[in-house]
């Protein structure tokens, strides 16, 4: 199935010509590389990292995301904080919430700010690859 996705994936970077540019914000290295490995299996995409939330939200205003995936945990800015900046200055970019221990209340607080969808650390690829594929066909 995952394969599948990638095959659609490629296609659908194909047809609007360019691949879908990616911003990944996390401040677990190991987690950003998973997720650069998973985005690598297809030429669907190019990748940027963000290790903190200045960063993210420096990199969202001076660049154009098709899609940000942020974890809601980290220090200095939370990311709740950094979903509410990146919403001022790149309003259209879709945000999906990748966490692995943020609180209910939290979780439920990023749906209602407008993340477009929210997965729960580890991920699996395939399932990685079909919300990505889900959300870059709205």
């Amino acid at each position: 199935m995952a394969m599948d996705n990638i095959e659609k994936l490629n296609q659908m970077a194909k047809e609007r010509g360019n691949p879908f540019r990616v911003l990944i914000v996390d401040d677990e290295k190991w987690v950003q590389d998973v997720f650069k490995d998973f985005c690598a299996l297809t030429d669907a995409f190019t990748v940027d990292m963000a290790d903190n939330g200045a960063d993210a939200v420096e990199k969202a205003r001076t660049n154009k995301y098709d899609l940000i995936t942020l974890d809601l945990i980290m220090p200095e800015m939370s990311g709740l904080e950094v979903l509410e900046a990146i919403q001022e200055v790149s309003p259209h970019v879709p945000v999906m919430i990748i966490t692995g221990n943020a609180t209910e209340k939290v979780i439920n607080k990023a749906g209602i700010m407008g993340a477009c969808s929210i997965m729960y650390k580890p991920i699996m690829l395939e399932n990685f690859i079909a919300e990505v594929m889900a959300t870059l066909s709205k």
